[in-house]
């Protein structure tokens, strides 16, 4: 815990965003400095609660309250290694996780909670800042090799836990840089990517090889890995992006989200991207109410979109914590995007019946409460979610059963082929940063069990 009494004297406090006008003019994060007075109340109103449920509430069940105290306390150096205890990658989730262990937070049962998130993300960047973020390579080596499928969160966790229990990982990437979603799918306002590249300098030196523009599956065939390595991770995400089945989906300017942000992604990194979606000039509609809505409705302010409307199927969920979700539970409620403040429209209870226009999108039509009506709209973006992971390649080659949900079936991570495990997004479909870290974590557990416990 921090202070007996701090949860009494100090209020919840963040770090505050920048200008609206400021931020839609560039691509950097979001959020303005947080000094270390502020960090360290923060840390000071965590309570002596007895049963800490912030850390149920956490996917890798982080030890907050640990981490809170030593922030009180000014003990910053034991806070890092508290944070990394249970957490690759803090960066990572300190920026773009959405705080379940906030909503789990006691305090917040008649008060604002502790700014768990905030008092994270200070903490790992102040320590990359004094230069304590160091390799910290296996001691000894087990002679037994890991292929890992995927270099997003999970894969990478997996990766680094693997590498630091002395076996030889190569991380294999279909695209041509190192991260999965954190590298293409992420807008730079919420993580700008050297938080990523950092890491992936520190990985090397512990020993993990990457190999990028490697399609296992296309490129090299699944079934070599399996005379190559010991044991196989397929890491590979959930990349299959839920479609929508209405007249009029053929006309140009209709895309899924991913393809869009991606590509503003790869310009950022200085790539030439022919033939990029841009959002410039043009009336803007996206389906589907989630993160990654939100983050089209971000990047579309930033490439000046002449309007924006954000629509979900869904009806509206109440302004505060909806009684069917009642604390310790990940609340029902309304959420408002940094992006939704920049401008645009949202609405809820929206079915968009058809496309149509002449060649490309022009109109979507849509049922409002009832009323058939329609819209002009020049780009249509799809963020509608995912259905599993893509089948075709390693999946069908290795010959991994599927569960009932469309994802790999696993017991205790591994596959139904022996030696094949599979971890993240993969395994348990469409889920959260802090969630793929977890099962990464957790997949580099059972893999390590399976080579002999080294």
């Amino acid at each position: 815990m921090g202070k007996t009494s701090g949860f009494l004297e100090f209020e919840r406090e963040t770090a505050a965003r920048r200008p609206v006008t400021e931020r839609v003019n560039d691509w950097f994060e979001i959020y303005q400095d947080f000094p270390a007075s502020a960090v360290k109340r923060q840390g000071a109103r965590c309570m002596d609660c007895g049963i800490p449920f912030c850390n149920d509430g956490c996917p890798l069940h982080n030890l907050i309250p640990d981490w809170n105290d030593l922030v009180y306390q000014g003990r910053w150096r034991e806070a890092v290694r508290a944070l990394h205890a249970t957490n690759n990658f803090p960066e990572f989730t300190g920026r773009v996780c959405p705080a379940p262990c906030e909503a789990a937070c006691v305090l917040g049962i008649n008060a604002r909670p502790v700014a768990i998130k905030t008092v994270e993300r200070w903490i790992i960047d102040y320590a990359f800042d004094q230069g304590w973020i160091q390799p910290e390579p296996a001691k000894t080596k087990s002679g037994k090799r890991v292929a890992v499928v995927g270099s997003g969160p999970a894969g990478l966790a997996a990766a680094q836990q693997l590498a630091r229990s002395g076996h030889g990982v190569t991380v294999f990437e279909k695209n041509d840089r190192i991260g999965g979603l954190l590298r293409y799918g992420i807008p730079d306002f919420k993580m700008e990517k050297a938080a990523i590249d950092r890491r992936i300098a520190q990985m090397g030196e512990e020993g993990v090889e990457f190999q990028v523009n490697v399609d296992i599956g296309r490129g090299i065939p699944a079934t070599e890995l399996r005379c190559e390595f010991e044991a196989i991770l397929l890491a590979i995400g959930a990349g299959e992006p839920r479609d929508l089945r209405v007249e009029g989906r053929e006309l140009a300017g209709i895309h899924f989200a991913m393809d869009f942000l991606t590509a503003q992604n790869r310009c950022l990194a200085g790539d030439a991207v022919p033939d990029q979606i841009v959002a410039t000039g043009k009336r803007v509609v996206i389906l589907g109410g989630g993160d990654t809505g939100a983050d089209c409705v971000g990047t579309c302010h930033r490439q000046r979109a002449s309007s924006v409307h954000q629509f979900e199927i869904r009806p509206m969920p109440p302004a505060s914590r909806d009684a069917s979700t009642p604390w310790p539970m990940w609340p029902y409620e309304l959420r408002t995007e940094s992006s939704h403040e920049e401008g645009g429209e949202r609405e809820w209870s929206i079915v968009t019946t058809a496309l149509s226009g002449h060649g490309s999108v022009k109109k979507l039509h849509l049922n409002r409460a009832g009323f058939e009506t329609q819209m002009d709209a020049d780009l249509v973006l799809l963020a509608m979610g995912f259905t599993g992971p893509v089948r075709a390649g390693a999946i069908e080659q290795l010959g991994v059963a599927i569960d009932a949900r469309g994802n790999v079936a696993t017991e205790d991570y591994q596959t139904s082929i022996e030696g094949v495990f599979a971890g993240g997004d993969a395994r348990r479909g469409q889920s959260l940063v802090v969630w793929a870290i977890a099962e990464g974590r957790a997949a580099a557990q059972a893999i390590g069990q399976y080579l002999g416990g080294v």
